[in-house]
């Protein structure tokens, strides 16, 4: 080496790339200006030869060996501003040689009003930024870099394409945010990488992407670069009427899918493609009338068993499935079906496995330090620290994330109690009260208000949806006005009392009638969504049929019974997939849905049903249009509890939409008279103990014409007869001119 270049080189510098601590590696390595001169600097861990060549005219430059460790140093005889772009040719001590592309010639694509406001935690697009992104810099191919980790030393990018080794692209730090990046030209689509991180005490380890966007298998753990923005959407038309569709008072009913024992897969593999269930799905979701389909987490996670509730790749679809393009495949082809897609999401806590986001640059970046915040005995796991900025950023952006990159039209917010509640699960001085020595979790409170508020800013046709089982006010409160601004809530205590009183045999059950009308009386203190969910069906807790008591009989009646009056009673719906056919072993991930049991009859029956009642909500307004509105629903007679009955009516906006229901609990059959609210026809289009639908065919089929007989407290009635544990629905219809002048005549 001529003593010009010696003297040209930084030798603390280049001791701190060998001993891989530079957090500014980009000072030294790459093209430097030097007067009319170009010095050009670069690290290949134990290479023994490496050139300069241009790429398009293949000059070549030999560079000088200035440490035997693999770094090399050349002057360029021509400025800085006249390098055309360039690669190395590395030869290895096996005398291979190696192409490598030059990584430290770049500006950073992140720039101080990015680092400002994800400081600040309103980069709702952050996921644009962190993570890795294939992209094209001045002519040449490659990935952009970029992660969070503030108290690492120093950061690399470890892949296929440098061959693990954390020497080879070590990453410059920006300012003070925190924010390390480096852009790849060696990085292509499909290879996996890592994060290396070096502590100050020297401990290197490494962890996955918190931004990736796709992951390998489990129990593989490497992020995978992918491509997002290159698909062709075509659901352009769904998404236009998303709003109308599903807002306000649209009906709603949901089927929840555990995608990975929906369907079976190809031989050899352990799921099927999320284009395979899709072909399946969608026809079925079409054929029984539901609105939507809600999934439960596809995002990525270590452990089956977790059924997707222990995320670890917030901002990537499962490889279980496929790739991020299958799954928009499955997206698009419902939405072109008109089939909304909800996703259920997990902001409550994360998993503890050392890829993940635990401890992640050697400090409790995501979570607290203090265990007594950091730590959920329920379910062993980490709870995020949302009072700092960029860790409620990240949750914010990633709900975002699935609505604006993957289309998704809802987000249903896992465990939102175990936010809300510093105690939550949690015993004597296992938890740290807030500022004002309360329990609740104000931090948390204030992500989800953010992140409610931007949805419906940024896109307003999407559902927000709280799982949340306590009686914490206004959940669907607007956020101006104190509440937390979801869309929905589970109504976790209608399932709750409801599923308590059905279990009773009918004989015991009019000392519990309390719990099947209690619902009604804080119905519209919340806009609601009536859940069976898939919670219901696990752990011992039994399936829905198996909750019945009674004979196989009885148990279905009590069954059709119980999805009739979840379809009448105001809310939502929402039913986890297996429980239309009346499954009777518990659900658990390792076994396919028993779609065998549609051969039988009976069962087949009770699928008929669900499908049939999906067509009646949807078809009559009366269902869903005042939802929300105490003016939608009116008892006719509630207080009937030694026989067991309801009576009530749904109504419309206009005066001639009345829907009147009857319902009959006990185990013996009815007939009786009911107060209708208008003088007219009732015609039944609806009844559980049809034989249609596995019933004896105890029905009404004949119209029933009101008469002047005073019941129920008002003017008219009519005679209804019901078979043990069933429900009639009938449709009002006013009497016609001719229809009132011939009973005047009578009188």
């Amino acid at each position: 080496m001529n003593k010009k270049l010696y003297n040209l080189m930084n030798w603390p510098k280049i001791e701190e790339i060998i001993y891989s601590e530079c957090d500014d590696p980009h000072a030294i390595l790459g093209p430097h200006g030097v007067g009319n001169q170009t010095l050009v600097q670069a690290y290949f861990p134990e290479a023994v030869d490496a050139s300069v060549v241009f790429n398009e005219s293949g000059e070549t430059f030999k560079m000088n060996l200035a440490d035997d460790d693999g770094y090399f140093a050349v002057l360029l005889p021509m400025p800085e501003k006249d390098v055309p772009s360039y690669h190395y040719n590395v030869r290895g001590r096996d005398g291979a040689v190696m192409i490598r592309g030059e990584a430290y010639r770049y500006a950073p694509l992140i720039d101080r009003e990015d680092t400002d406001r994800f400081r600040n935690g309103i980069h709702y697009t952050i996921y644009e930024k962190l993570g890795a992104h294939p992209i094209t810099l001045n002519g040449i191919k490659g990935t952009y870099f970029a992660v969070w980790a503030p108290s690492a030393m120093r950061v690399s990018v470890v892949g296929d394409f440098n061959g693990w080794d954390g020497r080879m692209h070590q990453m410059r730090r920006l300012w003070d945010s925190g924010i390390f990046e480096i852009f790849i030209p060696d990085a292509a689509v499909g290879d996996n990488y890592k994060f290396e991180l070096k502590l100050k005490t020297g401990l290197t380890y490494l962890k996955a992407d918190p931004y990736c966007n796709a992951s390998q298998l489990r129990p593989d753990t490497a992020s995978v670069i992918t491509e997002l923005d290159d698909f062709n959407w075509e659901d352009s038309d769904f998404l236009t009427k998303r709003e109308a569709f599903q807002k306000g008072n649209a009906p709603v009913s949901v089927y929840e899918v555990y995608l990975g024992s929906f369907t079976a897969p190809e031989e050899g593999e352990s799921y099927a493609n999320y284009r395979k269930i899709a072909d399946r799905l969608i026809p079925y979701v079409k054929e029984m009338g539901y609105t939507h389909v809600e999934l439960m987490p596809v995002m990525e996670h270590p452990l089956d068993a977790s059924w997707g509730y222990q995320v670890i790749g917030y901002y990537a679809p499962t490889s279980r499935y496929g790739s991020p393009k299958d799954f928009m495949y499955f997206v698009n082809e419902l939405h072109k079906a008109g089939i909304g897609v909800i996703l259920d999401w997990v902001p409550a806590h994360f998993p503890r496995d050392n890829q993940g986001l635990s401890n992640f640059d050697g400090t409790c970046l995501y979570e607290h330090l203090d265990p007594r915040q950091s730590y959920h005995p329920h379910w062993g796991t980490l709870i995020y620290n949302y009072g700092r900025p960029e860790v409620s950023n990240y949750l914010i952006a990633n709900a975002l994330f699935w609505v604006e990159k993957f289309h998704a039209d809802g987000i249903r917010m896992d465990a939102v109690a175990s936010m809300l509640y510093l105690d939550y699960g949690k015993g004597d001085g296992e938890w740290v009260a807030n500022m004002y020595g309360g329990n609740e979790n104000l931090e948390a409170i204030e992500m989800i208000k953010h992140l409610n508020s931007m949805m419906k800013k940024r896109n307003p046709g999407v559902l927000t949806i709280a799982e949340e089982s306590t009686a914490y006010p206004m959940i669907t409160g607007e956020p101006e006005d104190g509440g937390l601004g979801f869309d929905l809530k589970w109504n976790m205590g209608f399932m709750n009392d409801y599923l308590g009183y059905i279990r009773y045999d009918p004989y015991f059950r009019s000392h519990h009638h309390g719990e099947l009308t209690f619902s009604m009386i804080y119905a519209y203190s919340e806009r609601f969504m009536l859940v069976f969910s898939h919670d219901e069906v696990v752990h011992g807790k039994a399936t829905l049929l198996e909750k019945m008591p009674g004979t196989t009989e009885q148990k279905f009646a009590n069954l059709r019974l119980t999805y009739a009056y979840m379809m009448t009673h105001p809310g939502k719906k929402l039913l986890f997939m297996g429980q239309e056919l009346g499954e009777s072993d518990e659900w658990n991930e390792g076994r396919l849905v028993e779609w065998e049991l549609s051969s039988s009859p009976e069962h087949e029956g009770l699928a008929r049903l669900v499908s049939d009642l999906n067509g009646i909500y949807r078809s009559n307004p009366e269902l869903y249009i005042l939802d929300d509105s105490p003016e939608g629903f009116e008892w006719i007679n509630h207080i009937s509890a030694n026989e067991c009955t309801l009576t009530f009516v749904r109504k419309g906006k206009g005066e001639d939409e009345i829907l009147l229901v009857a319902a009959n609990f006990s185990g013996i059959p009815r007939e009786f008279n009911i107060g209708v609210p208008a003088a007219g026809k009732y015609k039944e289009i609806f009844n559980s103990d049809d034989e249609k639908y596995g019933g004896s065919g105890r029905v009404n089929s004949r119209v029933k014409r009101s008469k002047a007989v005073e019941w129920d407290d008002r003017p008219d009635s009519v005679t209804v007869r019901l078979a043990p544990l069933s429900l009639s629905i009938l449709k009002y219809m006013p009497f016609t001119v001719e229809e009132i002048k011939k009973e005047e005549g009578k009188k």
